[in-house]
């Protein structure tokens, strides 16, 4: 059976723990806006027609004296914005790079926070992420190679920022609250997706595509001010918690505590089927999320034929269905289990199931529908917004089933889902640029084909009970 502690309750929206959650929100807004500023900007990066119907955006001069000396110096700016000559392939390349970056850190870099904290990691991880997003427009210049360089270090950067998150959580979080407590945090990630697919079309059509990397890096850089002031590795040192709320969080954990020494059982870890159910669900989930994410704004540039400024905000739309997907998932899952109507491993596999198998089968209408403006615009939606609901399954699994070794093991599963994103991105590129109409319809029936293998492997062999090798062994002195 699934236990379900049950604890004092402590203070709720106006807690500390829930301001944590909030900045962890704003610092994967950064993050992500960071990532996924060059799939707006590449559109106008690569066509130079983007950009203010300017043909030749690299060599003519600034525009009429009709204008004033601000809008004639952001045109001026415009124009002298670098278009680049990448194939569909190379943008597959650069786009995946930044996979290659996260997926070299993840597991290093979650076993050293789970010992040395995990506030200076993640801080450094988002500091270095967003100085080198202000470095981009620089490097394009320099050439693609150069470009892909600057992308993985980001990568390698993110993925510290990444991986420490857990291992705060596995400190803050109640066990019942782990769900909201991990969505609202989680939410920034689409959220963010949202604005900068939004506001990056108009931002690269007002003022130039190098600017969505210089608004984006010096947010990340007062991100990074609020971090390290407000967030602490552990509620026991934190000088503005209340009393209340710190011992309602330490009695809610007292059966989870973990030594500060400790080796990492990778025997054992090979050797569990639940450890690999998880690490199967979240290769499938990064596969079409990483797709989605990447890929958005070009299909829908290229298939219903919009502009920059349109591309942006429609891209946008998917992700505010995501966001709210993910907070009011992870309230309904901590609601099924606060009230017992479901045990915990049944709620996991609940959201998996959806998380999984709904986007599938819109990625599977959607070369049937392409004819259909408004049809494929709310399959678009859907299909970011239903996935998001694996946050409050998988996603979060590890708690439950190590949270020891919640840190390392996350690193691992997020390696699997890049390790998707890797192929997912290199193989996209490749299959659209044979053929634009055949190469997207392959590119989703693959996608929902990784979902359902992942889905089967999961309801199969996931589990939500503690194992053995990940827990607390007491030694006694005779």
């Amino acid at each position: 059976m699934d236990e379900k502690p049950t604890t004092r309750k402590g203070p709720d929206f106006c807690s500390l723990r829930y301001g944590l959650a909030l900045i962890m929100h704003f610092s994967n807004f950064t993050m992500i806006t960071q990532r996924v500023s060059l799939s707006i900007a590449i559109i106008a990066m690569v066509n130079g027609t983007q950009q203010h119907g300017l043909s030749n955006a690299s060599t003519e001069g600034p525009l009429a004296d009709t204008l004033n000396n601000l809008s004639r110096s952001i045109k001026e700016f415009n124009t002298r914005a670098s278009v680049y000559q990448w194939s569909p392939e190379i943008q597959g390349i650069i786009f995946s790079s930044i996979n290659y970056g996260i997926i070299l850190t993840l597991i290093p870099s979650g076993y050293l926070a789970g010992i040395f904290g995990a506030k200076h990691m993640l801080g450094a991880g988002l500091l270095i992420s967003s100085l080198l997003t202000l470095f981009t427009p620089l490097a394009a210049d320099f050439g693609v190679i150069l470009v892909i360089v600057i992308r993985t270090i980001q990568g390698m950067a993110q993925g510290m920022a990444w991986t420490g998150q857990f291992t705060i959580w596995a400190k803050w979080a109640p066990p019942l609250e782990r769900s909201k407590l991990t969505t609202i945090a989680g939410s920034g990630v689409a959220f963010g997706s949202f604005i900068i697919l939004c506001v990056g079309g108009l931002i690269s059509q007002a003022l130039g595509w190098p600017f969505i990397f210089y608004i984006f890096g010096s947010t990340g850089c007062v991100c990074c001010l609020l971090w390290f002031t407000v967030i602490y590795d552990d509620p026991t040192h934190h000088p503005c918690i209340s009393v209340r709320e710190k011992e309602h969080i330490v009695s809610s954990l007292a059966q989870q505590s973990s030594s500060p020494r400790r080796s990492v059982p990778i025997k054992a870890m090979v050797r569990c089927l639940p450890l690999w159910a998880i690490f199967t669900g979240f290769f499938s989930h990064f596969w079409l999320c990483t797709i989605i994410i990447t890929y958005l704004p070009t299909y829908i540039s290229t298939v219903l034929h919009v502009n920059i400024r349109d591309s942006g905000v429609l891209s946008s739309m998917p992700f505010i269905a995501a966001s709210s997907c993910t907070i009011l998932g992870g309230q309904l899952a901590d609601f099924l289990l606060s009230r017992n109507l479901l045990r915990l491993i049944t709620v996991r596999k609940l959201f998996s199931s959806l998380g999984l198998l709904l986007p599938s089968l819109c990625a599977v209408a959607l070369p049937f529908v392409a004819s259909s403006y408004m049809t494929t615009i709310i399959l678009l939606i859907l299909i970011p917004g239903t996935s998001n609901l694996c946050d409050s399954g998988f996603i979060i699994n590890t708690l439950d089933v190590a949270p020891r070794y919640a840190s390392f093991l996350m690193g691992i599963s997020r390696g699997f889902g890049l390790l998707a994103g890797i192929v997912s991105s290199t193989a996209t590129g490749f299959l659209i640029s044979q053929d634009s109409e055949s190469g997207w319809r392959n590119v989703f029936f693959l996608s929902a084909a990784v979902n359902m293998f992942g889905l089967v492997f999961y309801l199969t062999f996931g589990q939500a009970d503690i194992q053995d090798w990940a827990k607390e062994r007491t030694l006694t002195r005779l």
